[in-house]
């Protein structure tokens, strides 16, 4: 009896192991033109795991028609790396701080999402990572399974 026992512990214990070490994800990372991340900071601009990507915050420097225009292009370059569009963006969170700007100014916005809008967040706030930065917006946006 005791070395049956003793080898159904040891064969759970290995397939735990092994189970473990199958958990790694595949994260594909994106950054504009500067490799995988920026290591400074810590963050890469974007990264895919399986048909999800997390897009992480695109600031602009103010809170007009051109700023929020050239955020939303700079998104949408990061979308179509994938080969994804505003279509497939399924949240965003948007960081301001000038809330009223931007509710002012939403037309911009909306023309990029073509009336097919996410769930999103808008949050007024102090102040940005970088100093100068009045508008981050991040992305997570889903591609249909191969």
């Amino acid at each position: 009896m005791r070395p049956i026992l003793i080898v159904l512990v040891f064969s759970v214990l290995l397939n735990s192991q092994l189970t473990a070490q199958d958990n790694a994800i595949k994260k594909e990372k994106f950054n504009w033109g500067r490799g995988e991340q920026d290591t400074t900071s810590g963050y890469a601009q974007a990264v895919k795991i399986d048909n999800v990507i997390y897009i992480s915050g695109t600031v602009a420097r103010d809170v007009t028609p051109e700023g929020i225009k050239r955020v939303y292009e700079n998104l949408e370059r990061t979308l179509q790396h994938y080969g994804a569009t505003f279509q497939n963006v399924v949240k965003e969170n948007l960081y301001t701080t000038d809330i009223e700007a931007m509710k002012q100014h939403n037309a911009v916005r909306k023309a990029f999402y073509k009336g097919d809008f996410p769930a999103a967040t808008w949050v007024q706030i102090s102040r940005l990572f970088m100093a100068d930065a009045k508008l981050e917006i991040e992305l997570v946006a889903y591609l249909p399974k191969k």
